[in-house]
């Protein structure tokens, strides 16, 4: 055989617990996923290992932990600054650059605009990248005011305030071209990969990675999207498609926003469905491996909250999707050993048949040809935060039984632990009944460390907040609101 292409689809903000049969969220439809997870070798134990965004992704690119934050790069023009917010050490290579040294021809389509930030480089290896502007808050199309308060009219209860809503403003600024759902970023970034196979696809072996960043917030799908969840088409309330819009949220807005994410990651695989159509109409699936991941999830209503952050480091936010379909097999195996984003550098080389490289991350891939064997009996995981001038985080310690959260730098908020055989859904906190279990469990924090806890990170990470936000900030005084 001919040496095999690879496609890696990674998706933002996409929880672990909707595709596949048995799935809690099953109900939320997914066929083109499901398809290709009947297919695949699925990781059902796959966790993040630094969260959020970039930290996961320089983990992912280069097979190295990026917990603990231990970096002081010059990161100025990035927002935000958590901890580990910053580009690819130089020393560490990435699966791009090893890959493109190999002979493979490397491209990347994506719209994670944190990417492509001033000092980041995560491009690097790429022999072609292609960044689709319009994310979030990415700093792309001019605001005008005007347009600004009618825009936000169907998202938040104060428009006229449109001030207090930086992010929202710049978003609905960059997409205020759409008319179509082709123009939909998400649709924008599977069409633009597709055409990169059609066009690349001679130049094999190829490594196609394609990141989007839907379906993070601002969970904005064309409308009958969301309808097929909640509402339909008669509903005329607000569509709170970041978390909220200023006030109280009833019992049908909340619904409604469950209903936005839904429809967001049913519109996100749809487009998934356009790239292996492609795929499978280049005759490409013989020859290529397809990895399908996330880089974390959310909540939705779970424990109360929406969102995710150091301080709900539960499964719906830590738990990814690992997928990988290979042409010579096996479908639809289903492994429970525990594996982490560092993993995928590993992985995804001995999947291809290639020799390893240097990293922190183990070879996932032997557990599907011998499925046999064990794999971790725990994972760590670390979720940056940056909270009253500190740089830290919290970390959880996964098993088969238990999950620990501590927080690293201080000793407030405290300990967490949760038996997961008696309470899967980690509502009952049962440290204090535990403190045996809670000392083992934390010890493999402060391992990973080298420290004990609590302990501050040296990494320097001031707060800078996006240019939207600072310009809107700093004219509230000078220019009233509309």
């Amino acid at each position: 055989m001919d040496r095999l292409n690879a496609i890696v689809i990674c998706l933002d903000t996409f929880r672990a617990d909707i595709v596949g049969p048995g799935a809690p969220l099953g109900f939320v439809e997914t066929p083109n996923l499901d398809r290709l997870a009947a297919e695949a070798a699925v990781f059902e134990r796959a966790f993040g290992e630094g969260q959020p965004t970039l930290q996961t992704r320089r983990s992912l690119f280069t097979g190295r932990r990026s917990f603990p934050w231990r970096y002081n790069f010059d990161r100025r023009g990035l927002w935000h600054h958590n901890p580990g917010w910053h580009k690819i050490p130089p020393e560490q290579d990435t699966l791009a650059e090893l890959l493109l040294a190999r002979g493979y021809y490397t491209g990347l389509v994506a719209d994670t605009y944190h990417m492509f930030k001033p000092t980041t480089n995560f491009t690097r290896g790429f022999a072609s990248y292609d960044f689709l502007r319009g994310q979030e808050s990415d700093n792309w199309q001019p605001i005008d005011p005007e347009e600004a308060v009618t825009a936000l009219r169907r998202h938040v209860r104060e428009p006229e305030q449109w001030r207090r809503y930086g992010t929202l403003v710049q978003y609905l600024a960059n997409q205020r071209d759409r008319r179509a759902e082709e123009d939909y970023d998400c649709a924008r970034v599977f069409r633009r990969a597709a055409e990169w196979l059609e066009r690349a696809r001679r130049n094999a072996p190829f490594f196609l990675w394609v990141d989007s960043f839907d379906p993070h917030e601002p969970w904005d799908p064309p409308r009958g999207y969301a309808d097929r969840y909640y509402g339909g088409p008669d509903w005329s309330g607000l569509d709170l498609i970041l978390h909220g819009g200023g006030g109280p949220v009833s019992p049908e807005e909340r619904e409604r926003m469950r209903a936005l994410y839904f429809g967001e990651v049913t519109f996100v695989d749809r487009w998934v469905g356009h790239l292996l159509r492609a795929v499978d109409q280049l005759d490409l699936a013989r020859n290529t491996v397809v990895v399908v991941l996330s880089d974390h999830g959310t909540e939705v209503g779970d424990h109360g909250h929406f969102g995710k952050g150091p301080g709900h480091m539960h499964p719906y936010n830590t738990r990814i999707n690992l997928m990988v379909r290979h042409p010579a097999g096996p479908r639809g195996l289903h492994l429970r050993p525990f594996v982490q984003t560092h993993d995928l550098l590993p992985t995804l080389l001995a999947a291809l048949g290639l020799p390893p490289a240097p990293c922190d991350g183990q070879n996932a891939w032997r557990l599907v040809r011998e499925p046999g064997q064990s794999g971790r009996d725990h994972v760590v995981m670390g979720w940056a935060d940056f909270s009253g001038g500190v740089t830290g985080g919290r970390a959880s310690v996964r098993t088969a039984e238990w999950n620990y959260v501590v927080t690293c730098h201080a000793e407030e908020p405290g300990p967490e632990l949760y038996h997961l055989p008696t309470d899967p859904e980690e509502r009952r906190n049962v440290v204090g009944d535990q403190p045996e279990v809670a000392r083992r469990l934390r010890a493999h924090v402060e391992a990973l460390l080298g420290r004990t806890l609590p302990m501050r990170f040296q990494e320097n990470s001031d707060p800078g907040p996006a240019p939207i936000s600072e310009y809107l900030g700093a004219s509230r005084q000078r220019v009233g609101t509309l």
